[in-house]
């Protein structure tokens, strides 16, 4: 009796052991939205709310936001988002990023953004650029709340 005891007091912390380390390994995974694919989710919100280091979201971004069309009513599938270190499309290209068909764009390889990267929004007839450089990849924790959304055509 005494070592069925024994055995059911360390199934709670095994159980603890592998929830602890399937989390450590959703933080690790490599997540990067891709044209035409359909699994992201919560366009418009900050994606960081979620997907940071003990968040909820799977994997950690480094850069996530939401592109709209021209109206800003509907998002805007398949654009291009690339961050540049020179504005306007200058200096190095840093990262291409894919929007999805939801509009979401979204990585979890590491970006340094350093003393700031430029954006450009590409559609299909347009591209557009940010004239502020950006030392963080949380797009959507000001467009679409205290800025305009981030659009193209």
């Amino acid at each position: 009796m005494k070592h069925n005891a024994k055995a059911l007091l360390a199934l709670p912390m095994l159980i603890m052991v592998v929830l602890l380390s399937c989390e450590k390994e959703n933080e690790n995974e490599t997540k990067i939205s891709t044209y035409n694919s359909n699994d992201s989710h919560n366009a418009g919100l900050n994606c960081m709310n979620c997907h940071t280091s003990g968040g909820e979201g799977e994997g950690v971004f480094e850069v996530a936001g939401t592109v709209y069309d021209s109206q800003k009513t509907n998002t805007y599938p398949n654009a291009t988002v690339r961050l540049y270190s020179g504005p306007d499309g200058t200096g190095d290209l840093i990262v291409t990023i894919q929007v999805d068909q939801q509009g979401n764009f979204y990585s979890t390889e590491g970006i340094n953004f350093g003393s700031g990267l430029f954006v450009s929004v590409q559609g299909e007839t347009q591209t557009r650029y940010m004239p502020t450089s950006l030392t963080t990849g949380q797009c959507n924790s000001c467009h679409g709340s205290s800025v305009g959304k981030i659009w193209t055509e």
